[in-house]
């Protein structure tokens, strides 16, 4: 995995690819994600660091251990991820992008058709894969 340099932490990189996967279907809700040291070879990093992008996800009810098991999706993952990135945009990044809009004069009214000619090409590449 690459990492981006001066941007978060590494293990919150770590968390984000894992929410990535699970949005992807690579994990389903309520299945087992591979060990901290299965992971950790994937990625390659220090097994410490993966635990704590585990312990992170844990607390915000994406994973959940069981005991002698392993890691295991919750199942309303998909659900969590999508609140707690919906919350980290309005929290973290809204601001910005509305002061940026603003600056460059664009409109709601632009804006609304910009997201939805993005939207229809998103579709459209999905329909021709």
């Amino acid at each position: 995995m690459e990492f981006k340099e001066n941007a978060k932490p590494i293990y919150l990189q770590i968390a984000d690819r894992i929410c990535d996967e699970i949005l992807a279907g690579v994990y389903k809700p309520d299945s087992r994600v591979p060990s901290v040291r299965e992971y950790a070879i994937t990625v390659q990093v220090n097994a410490n660091t993966v635990m704590r992008s585990y312990l992170h996800l844990a607390a915000k009810d994406i994973i959940a251990n069981r005991r002698g098991i392993g890691f295991f999706t919750t199942s309303d993952a998909i659900e969590r991820i999508h609140q707690w990135r919906k919350a980290e945009f309005f929290d973290h990044e809204a601001n910005y992008f509305f002061s940026r809009l603003s600056t460059m004069g664009i409109t709601p009214e632009a804006l609304e058709k910009l997201y939805a000619e993005y939207l229809e090409s998103k579709q459209n590449q999905i329909t021709q894969s």
